[in-house]
Parts: structure tokens; C-alpha cells; sequence
């Protein structure tokens, strides 16, 4: 699985979820895309993330799967995680 992770240096929540993404990421190993809001703003349109930041976009292949959306727990990313 893939994962597109859509984020900024001044959102806050992205600062909470980068340490949540650690985390979890160390259980899974994802293939993650880091994309910055600002510096790669046109990348980052082709995945039209809307206005709530971090986005993280799964992949199976070159279908997506689903979306967490804004600050999610450990324990809540996981379980979404596990249900695909």
C-alpha cells in the first residue's frame, strides 16, 4: 500500500500527526510521498485535498482506497488501516 501525505510546516495539526505517523508507520512500513501544502502545490492539487491539513491519502496500486482527513488518534488511523 501507498500512502500520499499532504501536510504544511504551519498547520499545527500536522505537528501532532507527524508524531502519530511515526508510530504507526513503524507497524505498516508504507511507501509514503511526502507532500508539502505550499512548496509542492502543484503535485499536491492533482490530489485535491481540500482545506483541512494533514491529508493522507491510501493507494492500492493507482486506486485510492480512502482518506484520513485533520488530526485522527493513534488507535482510530489504525483501525481504518485494518479494515482494508
Amino acid at each position: 500500500m501507498r500512502v500520499v501525505k499532504i501536510n504544511a510546516v504551519w498547520c499545527s495539526g500536522c505537528l501532532v500527526m507527524n508524531k502519530v505517523w511515526k508510530k504507526v508507520n513503524e507497524k505498516f512500513l508504507f511507501d509514503t510521498i511526502d507532500l508539502d501544502y505550499d512548496m509542492d502545490e502543484e503535485e499536491v492539487l492533482k490530489y485535491n485535498p481540500g482545506n483541512i491539513l494533514p491529508v493522507f491519502i491510501f493507494f492500492d496500486g493507482n486506486s485510492e482506497l480512502f482518506r484520513i482527513v485533520g488530526e485522527v488518534s493513534e488507535s482510530e488511523m489504525i483501525e481504518k488501516i485494518e479494515s482494508f
